[in-house]
């Protein structure tokens, strides 16, 4: 009896010790004191990049590749099963492409068909063709009767096995090019379908723009944007959307660059345009990966505009990717680069009476975008770059000095040529500085505090690329695992303490195709029927949606709250919802009891607390589960001091009212 009762004794003073080193007690000091900080409406935002099929078979909702047979190769994406190189194909048929270099919509197919009971032509779309059972999807296309007997069209969707799922017959008219359309309704949900065109009677035809489109888009617009990836995006409340990039303004060459000009007006007569990232990597080679720009600079307008977002648009500035070519404009053959910046600004504000203004109404938008910043290079370094800058800035506030002005650091968050650039933008007062971190996991928590000592009377810092690499930079095993995102909230406090001087920021990249991607991470993951949100996301979508609108102080023992303890934390009041919010990070893998103690304000009662966390740091969402969602919970708490349990690696917001 002794020696058990001894034994109960030992189990139990273990117990107590295991629980006393589980929860640890920390102390914070909340000040109503205040700091006339303002949180800027753009502080959470959105950097959208084309990388990883993020607009050509991702967002942008079109499922047909090489829709107008405009790629270098003008049959990529296009295949016919029963015809041969080295033959006339007497039982079946041929496609020859026809050429118009007058025109930037070059190239059209001229079909020749000899035998209309073998002649297929088929599409593969991007990785497939993802189609949902009942769904009604808009089958549009461009066809010229040239000759022979031809009286229909016959077009099918067919799943991975070649069964059919859904047939339309398109009767031909007379002669000369016509636009024909059709709705194709599936019986069944396919990821990868196809499109096969059969036709009926034999001759010759010319095809262009064959389309397929969803007529379920993102506000129902006819040729628009995939729904459920936009509504993740609305979800973020942006505070803006910076487009189209990244390194794809700059492009491999200055003829690669991006052109906002090239991407207005009619969707067909939009010239098409290698994507950068095609090559980019040679762990993930993609050479079918164009730009159709059916996704230009008016839609991204117009998405900035749905989202509430502000439009930040980033041009070229005269300088190719130094990561390439490095190419340059010389800086007496500069001004029709800056011309387009200039331009750029009337498009998105002029009114109706301007040249550019003009042709946005004509696409659909009289009233201005009220575009308030503008970009001006991605991320270029050293001598040129500036040399290049302080002509844009002067000809740009010269004309239009209310517009913001975007500069840039470089690609790194330190080193020679970043001290470098901020040395040379402090001299001229640039407004706005883009600072990129892509880094360990480790570097994100130990950099909290990195804003603390930055220049408060210097240029403001837009915090435009950021995203932990679970291994290392360009790494193709890079994760979107709870460790990441846990680091990036635990980055992000820091970002957010110090919002006087931190006004914009932005993961990066936003979305990947999950058979189509060149680089990890990334912030929302899709195939071509569903979508889902990283760990990374939910971090995001908690800091975006509770930003509140003025900073308030929290302190531990009078020092800011960036990783003692493995703990970090921010507050802000939101003035419009009459709350207080607090958000805390803990990095450690034990529980932290938290004593708040309140000076100098008065919260309400009403607490929703909301834990962000995983079972190991390890862990991912996917597209069978999200595990790692907030989850929400309502209370009431006592005034002046209480405590609240901080779970061991969790990010938790604290909603006072």
């Amino acid at each position: 009896m002794k020696t058990k009762n001894k034994i109960f004794t030992i189990l139990l003073s273990s117990c107590v010790a295991f629980s006393s080193a589980q929860n640890s007690k920390f102390t914070l000091d909340l000040d109503g004191t205040p700091t006339n900080i303002k949180i800027q409406p753009t502080m959470y935002g959105i950097f959208f990049e084309d990388i990883n099929f993020a607009a050509d078979g991702g967002i942008y909702a079109e499922l047909i590749k090489n829709r107008s047979f405009e790629f270098d190769e003008p049959l990529t994406g296009w295949k016919q099963q029963n015809t041969q190189t080295l033959s006339h194909n007497l039982d079946s048929g041929f496609l020859t492409i026809y050429s118009d270099h007058s025109k930037t919509n070059k190239n059209y197919a001229r079909i020749t068909v000899h035998n209309d009971k073998k002649y297929i032509l088929e599409n593969e779309g991007f990785r497939g063709i993802g189609l949902h059972k009942d769904a009604k999807y808009d089958f549009i296309f461009d066809l010229e009767n040239v000759s022979g007997n031809i009286s229909a069209i016959n077009a099918s969707l067919v799943d991975e096995k070649g069964v059919v799922i859904s047939t339309v017959p398109i009767i031909i008219k007379g002669k000369g090019w016509h636009k024909y359309s059709a709705v194709f309704s599936p019986l069944g949900t396919v990821e990868k379908a196809k499109l096969q065109i059969t036709f009926t009677g034999n001759g010759v035809i010319n095809m262009d723009m064959i389309s397929l489109f969803p007529q379920n888009t993102w506000k129902g617009r006819k040729g628009g944007l995939r729904k459920d990836l936009v509504q993740k995006l609305y979800d973020l409340q942006p505070g803006f959307l910076r487009f189209p990039g990244g390194c794809i303004v700059e492009g491999r060459t200055l003829a690669e660059r991006y052109q906002w000009k090239k991407t207005l007006g009619n969707v067909a007569d939009r010239e098409y345009l290698i994507n950068k990232w095609s090559s980019g990597f040679p762990h993930r080679l993609t050479p079918d990966y164009y730009q159709s720009f059916g996704l230009g600079f008016y839609e991204y307008f117009q998405l900035s505009e749905d989202l509430g977002a502000e439009p930040l648009p980033i041009l070229s500035c005269g300088m190719a990717c130094q990561f390439n070519t490095g190419e340059l404009v010389n800086l007496e053959e500069l001004n029709p680069f800056v011309q387009d910046a200039l331009d750029l600004i009337e498009f998105a504000n002029g009114d109706v009476n301007t040249k550019w203004g003009k042709i946005r109404s004509e696409m659909g938008h009289p009233k201005a975008f009220n575009m308030k910043y503008i970009g001006v290079g991605n991320e270029q370094w050293g001598e040129d770059y500036i040399e290049r800058y302080k002509i844009f800035e002067k000809a740009i506030h010269s004309k239009y000095p209310d517009i913001t002005i975007i500069s840039g650091s470089g690609p790194l968050p330190d080193g020679e040529f970043f001290e470098y650039g901020w040395k040379e933008l402090k001299k001229f007062n640039a407004q706005i500085v883009d600072e990129h971190y892509y880094n360990s996991a480790k570097w994100f928590q130990e950099n909290a505090a990195r804003y603390d000592k930055y220049d408060r009377n210097g240029p403001k810092v837009f915090a435009g690329e950021y995203a932990v690499q679970s291994v290392k930079t360009v790494s193709p095993d890079n994760k979107n695992n709870w460790e990441s995102a846990l680091s990036e909230a635990a980055f992000m406090t820091g970002l957010e303490r110090n919002a006087d001087v931190v006004t914009m920021t932005s993961y990066a990249p936003l979305f990947a195709h999950a058979d189509g991607w060149q680089w990890t991470p990334d912030l929302i993951w899709f195939n071509n029927l569903q979508s889902y949100a990283t760990p990374n996301y939910y971090v995001q979508k908690l800091f975006s949606n509770n930003k509140g609108t003025d900073l308030l102080k929290i302190y531990h023992n009078k020092t800011p709250v960036s990783g003692q303890d493995k703990l970090y934390a921010t507050a802000v009041k939101d003035s419009k919802n009459n709350e207080v919010i607090i958000k805390i990070v803990n990095t450690d893998g034990k529980t932290a009891l938290i004593e708040i103690n309140p000076k100098n304000i008065k919260l309400g009662q009403k607490l929703t607390k909301t834990v962000l966390k995983a079972p190991t740091l390890s862990a991912e969402n996917n597209f069978k589960t999200e595990n790692i969602q907030p989850v929400e919970d309502n209370s009431v708490i006592k005034k002046g001091i209480f405590s609240m349990e901080i779970p061991a690696y969790s990010l938790v917001v604290l909603k006072i009212k």
